[in-house]
């Protein structure tokens, strides 16, 4: 790192233009590269997504879209028994098929009571529009056809007939309205970090990590750009990029800075404050970066296109940031550095008093804080045993608006409202659609099947039937129907629909989670065994970032699947489900994440023990020296994951609540209690290194002759004396 740090401040002018035209050119990348993301989010290969491709090519309705679902309550007196009510229906729907290019079914085009409540004054129908397809053979959803639908269908209906129009983008749309940009949250998120940073330096400093981390950003939409010219990236890359980029570029910025203060205080000046932040906290970055890199190669290697892109994407950030954050900061540092550092409202003189004292608590009573922390951790752990994978449930969406009153009209009318997620099945030539239906009739679960002998519902000698749940696909009930389902029909029919996507979702992703986890916490343990020169503190941190983890998505699903909490926060109720993606992405980047804090730590224990040869003093030194930093940094991320929160979209919205969740528990329970607490718990034995062991790990063995381990669990401080505070003059 001294090489490198002079190497970069021996071309300090280079290296100012080289991140200066970088950002300009990813400024122009960033207005454009929106246009050039996908929103696909299917397994290739999968039997769901094959069908789905296969009934948007063939019939260009249905498949992985919902339908609109809508209601009609006749008028007092009538029922859909009456000859004329029963043909004017008929003809609504018919004349919203012609006018919306659409695949309609109904009681008038069955006869099937089911379509009607109880009372016979209600009745609902699925009108599937004709969507574009698009190059990923997925298919565009297009305008809002609610209200055109809904007076195409009155025109032909008796004066006094009620209509309303539901479905699930209808309801999903209503949930969150427009919701800020990509670009609005960023910024949201960027005025929360300069207030944090200017509390943390208390100068005009505070500013220097914002700019690092646009410099980041921009760049990283490049790197972006550049990656959608050769494969498909999902579009939830560009909130990836623009906010974790955000909370990790200041991170970087925040421990470099500090330490270079630091540094500052002890009397070092001009470059070699830099080169000694460099060689200290440099490697901490640059462990950092790698770190949540490896976190999120556990989606390189799950085989669905959209979380590898998002992986990629997810890469890219922290890479650059720490790239910017070793060069492009060492010469901004050195430059003007001194005169930023203005009015130094705060100094780093000395480890932060509070940090010191609730430290010193936390080592008195390790065993305490140890059982405290762990016992919350695995109660919030323990709740992801109920996890519930699926699209949320209809009840959680809108509260208002158009698509609400149809559903409240629907379940008025005794309608389940699994109706709103049916499933399509694209039956081969040679095969008799009457025949599947009739079948599928009788199975448990099944309110309704449809399958019409129009021309909508048949071509080239294939046939569609959908299938009408009576529970929703993101239940665990709705999800029983589409197995039955599958296990039912016969050879050679394709079963769609959006909940056979998500089970498919499931197997291809979660079936391979054992192969991730090993393989991220095999490639951690090695990557912190060398940064630590130690077995026990990376085995150590890989399984309680395994156990937070636990935690967060037990958390997320009292909050968001359970409703303690959303309600309050958001208005919205419990979803009942998690989508399915979800929790691999919120797991694959809070792995990453949590891991900034688990190095900046460690690492100034390991850099204090090595001083002081005490660990208990590492424990105190390195917890009051890194306390508010780690602290200010979790506050930020926490504050761009709030910021993406505010999105219109549920699923996203759970993402956000996840990773805010998860970095808050992180830098709490975790990094302020159970880590200082267990280290301390475990004296001596933190650092051991067999000889055998730093051979292969290729670093220096542990010199521990002049340490010696007391009783089990006991410190060495008897034996070793604290280290003086350094009194080097400024």
């Amino acid at each position: 790192m001294e090489r490198f740090t002079g190497l970069v401040l021996r071309h300090r002018l280079l290296v100012t233009l080289i991140w200066l035209a970088l950002t300009c050119a990813g400024a122009l990348a960033a207005t454009q590269v929106t246009d050039r993301l996908k929103e696909d989010f299917g397994p290739p290969g999968s039997a769901a997504r094959d069908a789905n491709e296969a009934i948007a090519r063939q019939y260009g309705t249905g498949g992985a879209h919902t339908p609109l679902v809508p209601v009609v309550t006749l008028p007092a007196g009538q029922t859909v028994d009456s000859p004329a009510a029963k043909a004017a229906i008929g003809e609504a729907f018919g004349t919203a098929g012609r006018k919306l290019d659409a695949r309609v079914v109904s009681y008038a085009s069955t006869g099937d009571r089911r379509f009607v409540s109880p009372d016979g004054r209600t009745t609902f129908g699925l009108v599937f529009p004709h969507a574009e397809e698009s190059a990923d053979g997925a298919g565009d959803e297009g305008p809002d056809l609610g209200e055109p639908l809904r007076q195409a269908l009155r025109s032909a209906l008796p004066l006094g007939t009620a209509v309303q129009v539901t479905g699930m983008d209808g309801l999903a749309d209503g949930a969150g309205g427009e919701g800020p940009s990509v670009l609005v949250e960023t910024l949201v998120g960027g005025v929360g970090a300069l207030v944090v940073l200017a509390f943390v330096f208390g100068s005009f400093l505070a500013v220097v990590p914002l700019a690092v981390a646009v410099v980041s950003i921009l760049t990283s939409f490049l790197v972006v750009y550049g990656i959608t010219g050769v494969t498909d990236v999902n579009f939830m890359v560009q909130f990836v990029v623009a906010l974790i980029g955000l909370g990790v570029a200041v991170d970087y910025s925040l421990l470099l800075v500090t330490r270079w203060r630091e540094e500052r205080a002890r009397g070092h000046r001009g470059e070699e404050a830099v080169r000694r932040a460099m060689a200290t906290a440099g490697h901490a970055v640059l462990f950092s970066a790698v770190a949540v890199a490896i976190g999120l190669t556990a989606m390189l290697v799950v085989p669905v296109g959209f979380l590898r892109s998002v992986a990629l994407g997810g890469m890219i950030i922290p890479m650059v940031s720490a790239l910017a954050t070793l060069t492009l900061l060492p010469v901004v540092l050195a430059a003007v550095g001194p005169r930023l550092d203005r009015p130094r409202l705060r100094t780093e003189t000395e480890p932060s008093r509070a940090w010191t004292a609730w430290t010193r608590l936390v080592v008195r009573f390790r065993w305490a804080a140890v059982l405290v922390s762990t016992a919350v951790l695995a109660c919030l752990a323990y709740a992801a045993l109920g996890l519930n994978l699926g699209e949320a449930h209809s009840g959680a969406m809108a509260k208002s608006g158009p698509a609400y009153e149809g559903l409240a009209a629907l379940q008025r009318g005794g309608v389940p409202s699994g109706v709103l997620t049916p499933v399509d099945l694209l039956v081969p030539p040679g095969t008799d659609p009457a025949g599947v239906a009739a079948d599928l009739r009788s199975l448990p679960g099944v309110h309704a099947v449809a399958a019409t002998d129009d021309g909508a519902w048949r071509r080239g000698g294939s046939a569609l039937v959908t299938v009408l749940p009576a529970d929703e696909g993101g239940t665990g009930a709705g999800k029983d129907t589409v197995k039955a389902v599958r296990a039912a029909v016969p050879p050679g029919v394709q079963v769609g629909g959006g909940t056979a996507a998500d089970l498919d979702f499931t197997d291809k992703v979660y079936g391979t989670f054992p192969l991730m986890l090993g393989l991220i916490g095999l490639l951690t343990f090695v990557l912190l065994a060398r940064a630590f020169r130690s077995l026990l503190l990376p085995l150590k941190a890989v399984l309680l970032n395994l156990l937070s983890l636990a935690a967060v998505l037990g958390a997320t699903v009292l909050v968001w699947q359970h409703g303690h909490g959303s309600e309050q926060l958001w208005g919205v109720s419990a979803t009942g489900s998690i989508a399915v993606f979800v929790p691999a992405m919120v797991f694959a980047f809070l792995y990453g994440l949590s891991m900034d804090y688990e190095v900046f730590i460690l690492a100034r224990m390991r850099e204090e023990y090595d001083r002081t040869g005490s660990t208990e003093a590492a424990v105190v030194e390195g917890i009051g020296r890194t306390g508010r930093l780690v602290t200010s940094a979790a506050l930020i991320l926490f504050l761009a994951f709030a910021s993406l929160a505010a999105a219109p979209i549920i699923e996203v919205k759970i993402f956000a609540t996840g990773l805010g969740l998860g970095i808050l528990l992180d830098a709490t329970v975790v990094r302020a209690l159970l880590v200082p607490a267990m280290v301390a718990l475990l004296g001596r034995w933190n650092w051991w290194l067999p000889a055998w062991a730093a051979a292969l790990l290729r670093v220096p063995p542990a010199a521990d002759g002049r340490h010696r381990a007391g009783p089990a669990g006991a410190d060495e401080d008897h034996m070793v004396p604290h280290a003086l505070p350094d009194r080097s003059p400024r």
